[in-house]
């Protein structure tokens, strides 16, 4: 068994790796895009934060630890939160989200295998750590979009309003699997769990790149 310490830091350094693939399945030519672009990967921002929202709140029942049932809770509400912000801002662009519901379609590919995790290792390192990890590189990414395209207010919104809360929930994934992660079984659990968030976000942008023709969506 790694030392938690040391246990947290290749995860990190595994996760961040990975994540820098993420920045091969992007657009790089963005001549064509305007500030227009932004209004429909908006939209995939709302579907992903009212499903984080959702998820951490399905877990806090089942959730024995109770510094961990109150992070969830804490997380549910800045989602939920960045839901309504979300759409306020979409609304002062003047895009018209009454025939918009983030719930057509079903539930999305990372939300069915994120709800399938029962322990909270496997939870926390899955969702807080790995998929809020994420959430922080695509909504860089969203940023670098939106400053590219002439959508200032869009990139200044998320870098004030979104990011550090999703940073907060990264630091939480992280100090909770310091306190929890700590037999080797246990690390074995989250290495799992991660991996398996890191290959369908990979496959997800891929879809989005290739079939949807949408880079630089932002996360959740």
């Amino acid at each position: 068994m790694s030392s938690t310490q040391s246990f947290l830091e290749e995860l990190e350094d595994h996760v961040s790796r990975k994540m820098a693939e993420l920045d091969l399945l992007k657009e790089s030519d963005l001549g064509l895009a305007g500030p227009d672009d932004v209004i429909p990967r908006l939209k995939v921002a709302l579907k992903n934060e009212l499903e984080a929202s959702e998820l951490a709140a399905l877990w806090m029942p089942t959730t024995p630890e109770v510094d961990v049932k109150l992070d969830l809770a804490r997380q549910a509400g800045d989602e939920a939160r960045h839901y309504r912000l979300i759409e306020e801002h979409l609304s002062e662009m003047g895009a018209d989200l009454s025939e918009f519901n983030p719930t057509d379609g079903g539930p999305t590919p990372m939300f069915e295998l994120l709800k399938g995790f029962d322990s909270t290792v496997e939870r926390v390192a899955a969702a807080q750590f790995t998929r809020e990890s994420l959430a922080v590189k695509k909504n860089e990414q969203f940023i670098e979009f939106c400053d590219t395209v002439g959508a200032p207010k869009t990139a200044t919104f998320y870098r004030e309003q979104i990011q550090p809360d999703e940073q907060w929930h990264v630091n939480m994934g992280k100090t909770t699997l310091g306190l929890y992660a700590v037999t080797a079984d246990l690390q074995e659990q989250a290495v799992r769990a991660s991996e398996s968030v890191l290959a369908l976000a990979l496959k997800i942008q891929n879809k989005q790149l290739h079939e949807m023709k949408i880079s630089h969506a932002p996360g959740c």
